[in-house]
């Protein structure tokens, strides 16, 4: 039985790691080594929440791998703009006393940094909290001679220091029973997951279910306001059908949520999920009990309240994202989105989805706020939300 295990090496993790590089366009050093420090602070945060929340705190294994992920991203991130190679960095650091020099380490793997067996450690250990204070200690050296430097020799001023964190981040890894290529992998994984290399759309999760317990692929919303015995709702038709109730912001201090469903026929339109709209216009999956109880059942019909009231609360300290383009939404907003949804269809969605979801959403709430009518259309062969104006 032939093994089709190719192990990732050094430089193809450096290779993927640049195409995810937001800001590659700039070469200068001090951006860049915000995150390796912000990220060094994560790791150290990690194995000290781990002791003092021990009994409630979950995911520890996973948090450290992801961390020391971002960690070896920001240090190649800072290679690169020095034009130092990463298996040079790494080829030094795995020797004893191993000094830094440009050389042919392409063929090193991230699998060959590390000793062949290693415990997964579900604790910090003595060593593990040592190799993270001497990780810390060199990455805030290295902090302070960029910050020192003029640019005249910085590759070969910095270049032993980068060695020093390697060695360091390697030796924590083990420590820690982590795998740094697995760690690798799952970093480019999630980073991907948000930047990717191209969009593929994924199939409609009722695709393989009949029309009646199909979200509507197309499908005209009117949307306006309205006045009755003094107080103003929100309206929906369809066709000359009314569509759900009557809404208002339910809030002490008027904040034009009474418009929240935009967000919901955009989870239809961009992701084709959306529990609410199923329940709404009952279009609910009765012919797969299990689907129909789990995925389209008032549980999930919560939960998708919940991510869209929750989002609302972010979005209003920020405009209502009007300033936010495509790749802008913080990365770790869209991973809590991610989190509401775990355990349900909807996790499947890649995070780049769901960020076209949310600003297609706020597009369409702003334009409700400026103009307080509109006509919502729900286009899912192209994955968008287009509003018009509602004539008088």
């Amino acid at each position: 039985m032939t093994d089709d295990f190719v192990a990732l090496t050094v430089d193809e993790y450096a290779r993927e790691a640049a195409r995810t590089d937001q800001r590659k366009g700039t070469r200068t050093v001090g951006f860049t080594m915000l995150g390796l420090f912000g990220e060094t602070g994560s790791l150290l945060a990690e194995a000290k929440k781990r002791q003092r929340d021990a009994a409630s705190y979950l995911g520890y294994a996973d948090a450290v791998a992801e961390e020391i992920g971002d960690v070896l991203w920001y240090l190649a991130a800072i290679a690169r703009r020095l034009r130092i190679s990463l298996s040079d960095l790494a080829a030094a650091a795995i020797e004893a006393g191993g000094i830094y020099q440009a050389g042919n380490n392409s063929a090193l793997t991230l699998h060959s940094l590390q000793p062949v067996h290693m415990p997964l450690a579900k604790e910090p250990t003595p060593e593990f909290e040592h190799s993270l204070l001497g990780l810390a200690g060199e990455v805030g050296l290295l902090a302070s001679e960029v910050a020192s430097s003029n640019g005249v020799g910085e590759r070969a001023r910095v270049a032993p220091r980068l060695v020093s964190i390697m060695r360091r981040l390697i030796q924590a890894s083990t420590d820690s029973g982590i795998a740094m290529e697995g760690a690798a992998i799952k970093n480019l994984q999630k980073i991907f997951d948000r930047w990717p290399r191209e969009r593929s759309y994924p199939e409609a999760f009722d695709a393989d279910k009949d029309a009646e317990e199909q979200l509507p692929r197309a499908m005209q919303i009117d949307v306006y306001e309205r006045t009755v015995r003094g107080q103003v709702y929100v309206f929906q038709r369809s066709r000359g059908v009314y569509v759900g109730d009557r809404l208002t912001d339910n809030a002490v201090e008027p904040d034009d949520y009474r418009f929240h469903d935009v967000f919901h026929y955009a989870y239809v339109a961009v992701l084709g999920w959306s529990p609410v709209i199923r329940a709404l216009l009952r279009l609910k999956r009765k012919s797969d009990p299990k689907l129909d109880d789990a995925e389209d059942g008032a549980r999930a019909i919560l939960i998708e309240e919940g991510v869209t009231s929750w989002l609302f609360g972010q979005a209003k300290q920020l405009d209502f994202f009007e300033a936010i383009k495509p790749g802008g939404l913080p990365l770790d907003m869209l991973k809590h989105v991610r989190q509401f949804v775990a355990g349900y269809e909807a996790d499947r969605c890649p995070l780049w989805l769901w960020e076209e979801a949310i600003l297609q959403g706020y597009t369409a709430f702003r334009f409700l706020q400026k103009n307080r009518r509109a006509q919502i259309g729900i286009d899912f062969a192209r994955r968008r939300l287009r509003i018009r104006e509602l004539p008088q």
